[in-house]
């Protein structure tokens, strides 16, 4: 018996197909009717990344994570693991009736495994000996200094920014406080580029490494 899909839903379908082919076999891209919560998916496209088919019963994780973000705002680029034990990079965009009531979701599940090895062995060939890169005193530009020192702090995580928690760009900039880089003119705005937020977030981070000690 076929499944019922909300004629909005239904309309989204062609958009995920095109977006699961665009972006290749490791893109997996999921509809969900919130009137089925048992059995949502009412199309799925590459379901092999999470192992799901149109058959897949709505599991407590998955039905916890759409519960959680039904505060009306989509959720973009977050990371978690398939049931595969596959590194995932999603986004979950919800749908709304006429009425703007949530009535699905469209969820993007990219496989980025392959990716994070390939950049580990990459990180493992540009490696070089830390020390001697910060024990270079002979440096003339201000600019060269706080460069060479960010790019080093922020390099000891082993992750691109966008994968960084927020914990994680907080003891960065723990880091760069002790090394005395925000005494360094322009600091504060070169960081908070590099950490890819606004420099009233670099502010707040330091009120708080500050109160702490």
């Amino acid at each position: 018996m076929e499944k019922s899909v909300h004629p909005i839903l239904e309309k989204l379908i062609p958009v995920a197909k095109g977006v699961s082919e665009t972006f290749g076999s490791n893109c997996e891209v999921v509809i969900h009717d919130f009137s089925n919560m048992e059995q949502s998916i009412v199309a799925i496209f590459n379901g092999h990344v999470t192992g799901r088919t149109i058959e897949t019963s709505m599991t407590d994780s998955i039905l916890n994570k759409i519960n959680k973000h039904q505060d009306g705002h989509d959720v973009y680029n977050y990371t978690g693991k398939s049931t595969l034990g596959r590194e995932l990079k999603s986004t979950t965009t919800f749908i709304r009736n006429f009425d703007n009531e949530i009535i699905g979701c469209m969820c993007i599940n990219f496989d980025i495994t392959d990716m994070l090895s390939a950049r580990n062995v990459i990180n493992e060939l540009c490696k070089v000996d830390e020390k001697e890169v910060e024990a270079i005193g002979e440096i003339n530009k201000v600019n060269d200094v706080l460069y060479d020192i960010v790019e080093i702090t922020i390099h000891k995580f082993g992750r691109p920014v966008i994968y960084l928690t927020k914990d994680e760009k907080v003891n960065i900039v723990k880091d760069l406080e002790d090394k005395g880089v925000f005494l360094i003119k322009g600091a504060i705005d070169y960081v908070a580029n590099s950490l890819q937020v606004s420099r009233y977030t670099i502010y707040n981070y330091l009120d708080g490494i500050r109160e702490g000690k």
